[in-house]
Order: structure tokens, then C-alpha cells, then sequence
């Protein structure tokens, strides 16, 4: 049978990410992607406009239909979320979906580069805290990270040069474990190990088990829905029951292939990555 995946994200006609990067990588790996919209947007907002339209007052009707029709989800899968309002519906989704096997994934968007999003109020940062903390699975970027663990950014930050700069992040991220998460992912760290020429990305995985690492190199700038991408691919593998590891692996993989051409051909950062033509390396394997 095939399983269900709730994701419930923003759709933006361009810009490759939330549902619109989201619905392709998960469909491709073999499990059904169920859309809930938080609001539709006729491109991503790092463009210099943009049209949105709030879907926050439709939330509720999902939750209603889906629980007349007896839905039963595999997982549950969240992203940028823009009100305390669609939080609140959000907790109260998972109240009526969520089964002891189902996954509860949430990528906690809410700031980077040690700055919060200027949308993110303490009240709605306090509300994502709340939703993260209920999570098995998050994947938060180091300032997310530092953020939901009440911990310093810029005094982490200051060690990125050393050797030890990683195992200071995986000790950060530790007490985070101590609510239901049973794994957090902490995404796009660049680092540059000793016998590393050059810099890398990252992912570190870390659990009750220990860390896990998986790297990448650096291709072009920052894109548009890489962390969709990468957080998509990981949910869609850990609710067919391979580990957050593989997830990962799987991830990066499908991801470097895709910036290497997308840099290459310089695409503009807000059109997001040419990840279509690599879809067949999410194909099981």
C-alpha cells in the first residue's frame, strides 16, 4: 500500500520551493504527497514582488474532510508557517492524524545566518518552538537550531574555524532530545575539516545514538528550496522506514548533482535549482 505523507506548506508558482519542490520529490520516491496549503503565492517572496493569498482559514476544512473520510497518514510533514494562527491549526491537525507510527516532520523555518525572519514574532516563534518540540524529526538550519535550544548563535558561530566546531553544534542540539525529538538534523553547516582543501556543507544527524555527518561541496550560492528539497527527500525516505542517515545521504547526493548543473548554467538564486532532470537519482536504489 502505498503511504501518505500531510505536507502542509505554502504553494509559490516560482521559485521551486514549499509544496511546489516538496510534491515532486516525495511522489518520485514512492509515497503519496497530500497538499495543505498555508496560503498561495504567485512566486517565492525573494523576488521583489509577489501576490499572496492566506490560506489560514482553509486549514480547518482539510481536517474536517480528511477526518470525515477516515484518512489515515504515514506522516506528517511541515514547513514555513507564517502565524501563530496556522500553528495553533497545525497542533490541532496532529491532534486528529496523528496515530503512535505516524512521523511528525518538521522543517522549523525561522531564521538564518544567525538573523530571525522579520515576520517571526517571540509569539510566533514560542508557537514553532511548541510544534518542534511535539516533532520526531526536525530539521533545523544553526540558527534554527540555536534558536529552539536557548542557545547563543554568535558564540557557536566563533568556532567555525576550529577543529572541534561540529562536535560544539552536536552538543548544542543534545538537550533537544530530551522532548519527544528522536532526531535532529542540522542542515548546510559549512566547515572545513583538516583534511579538507576546501570547505564543505555539513548535515550533521544527530541522535540518541550519537552524530552522523554526510558533506557536500559547495556549488554556487544559496538557491531557492534547497532546504525543501533536502528535508523532502529525508521525510519521504524515513516514513518508507530507512534512517535519517540514509535520508541524508540520499539527499545530498540528488542535490549536488542538481546545484553543479544549476551554477554551472548560472540560474538566478530566487528561480530555486534544476532539480527535475535528477529526479531518477531519488528512484529506489
Amino acid at each position: 500500500m502505498v503511504k501518505k505523507v500531510a505536507v502542509i506548506q505554502d504553494l509559490s508558482g516560482l521559485g521551486k520551493c514549499s509544496l511546489t519542490a516538496a510534491i515532486p520529490v516525495i511522489s518520485v520516491m514512492g509515497v503519496q504527497a497530500c497538499p495543505v496549503p498555508t496560503a498561495v503565492l504567485t512566486n517565492q517572496t525573494g523576488y521583489e514582488s509577489y501576490y499572496y493569498d492566506d490560506y489560514t482559514d482553509k486549514i480547518d476544512f482539510f481536517t474536517e474532510e480528511w477526518q470525515k473520510r477516515g484518512l489515515a497518514l504515514d506522516g506528517i510533514y511541515t514547513g514555513f508557517l507564517g502565524s501563530e494562527a496556522q500553528v495553533e491549526k497545525i497542533l490541532y491537525f496532529n491532534e486528529v492524524f496523528r496515530k503512535e507510527n505516524t512521523l511528525l516532520f518538521v522543517d522549523p523555518v525561522m531564521g538564518d545566518m544567525g538573523k530571525v525572519f522579520d515576520m517571526y514574532t517571540p509569539a510566533l516563534r514560542e508557537q514553532m518552538r511548541t510544534l518542534a518540540l511535539h516533532a520526531d524529526v526536525i530539521t533545523p538550519n544553526l540558527t534554527e537550531c540555536c534558536l529552539l535550544a536557548d542557545a547563543d548563535y554568535d558564540a557557536i558561530f566563533s568556532h567555525t574555524g576550529e577543529p572541534d566546531y561540529l562536535r560544539r553544534i552536536e552538543m548544542m542540539a543534545k538537550p533537544l532530545l530530551k522532548s519527544r525529538i528522536s532526531t535532529v538534523i542540522i542542515t548546510g553547516i559549512i566547515h572545513k575539516a583538516a583534511e579538507d582543501p576546501a570547505p564543505k556543507y555539513y548535515n550533521l544527524i544527530v541522535s540518541s545514538d550519537g552524530c552522523q555527518s554526510v558533506s557536500s561541496e559547495i556549488h554556487g550560492g544559496s538557491y531557492s528550496g534547497t532546504g525543501d528539497l533536502l528535508a523532502s527527500v529525508v521525510c519521504a525516505d524515513m516514513v518508507r522506514g530507512n534512517s535519517a542517515y540514509c535520508g541524508v545521504s540520499r539527499a545530498v547526493r540528488f542535490l549536488e548533482e542538481a546545484l553543479t548543473e544549476t551554477a554551472a548554467e548560472g540560474v538566478p538564486r530566487n528561480d530555486g535549482i534544476n532539480f527535475e532532470p535528477f529526479l531518477p537519482l531519488l528512484l529506489d536504489q
